[in-house]
């Protein structure tokens, strides 16, 4: 009987990991309405030049690059993002005090409060939207319109073997109340 239910339990696993896999984050809908600000979890190629392209095509007013290094500099991504200067200077804030998703959104809870806004486009990997929008969902709750972007990536199976396993840790810790 023990092992029926192991081997039920594994199988479950499994399968919940195929469609975790196949049904990785979108980038936002061409039509997604403009938010007030945009916030780029930063560990992802891609990620930090797609934010600065939704600044530029007006689909944020303000970015928030949550998870910068506190070495890195406006004038570092400015010489990594040619072009991208008065944007940065005008526009962006670089967020260091957060270690983790978890930390992502609460940083970005303080900044959103601090400068007033409703509404964030969550900019991170395909792999890594689901988490983060649970995070985000989680610490924000529904004073905030979320429109997730997810970045495209090709994640290995290792990536996605990995994020799979910290989402169902995460899930596991926030129902025990952790």
């Amino acid at each position: 009987m023990i092992s029926r239910i192991l081997s039920f339990l594994l199988l479950l696993y499994a399968l919940c990991f195929v469609i975790f896999a196949f049904t990785l984050g979108k980038p936002a809908a061409a039509g997604a309405k403009p938010t007030d600000a945009a916030v780029v979890l930063t560990g992802g190629s891609g990620r930090i030049e797609h934010a600065i392209d939704v600044l530029r095509q007006h689909k944020a007013r303000r970015l928030l690059i949550s998870g910068a290094d506190p070495s890195v500099t406006k004038a570092d991504l400015a010489r990594r993002l040619p072009g991208s200067a008065a944007l940065l200077n005008c526009c962006v804030d670089l967020g260091s005090e957060s270690v983790d998703t978890r930390s992502n959104a609460e940083e970005t809870g303080r900044w959103l409060a601090k400068h007033r806004f409703r509404s964030l486009r969550l900019i991170t990997s395909d792999w890594h939207m689901r988490r983060a929008r649970y995070e985000f969902r989680r610490v924000l709750g529904d004073r905030y319109a979320i429109v997730p972007d997810a970045v495209r990536t090709e994640p290995s199976f290792l990536t996605l073997f990995g994020e799979y396993n910290k989402y169902l840790l995460r899930r596991i810790a926030a129902w025990v109340d952790l």
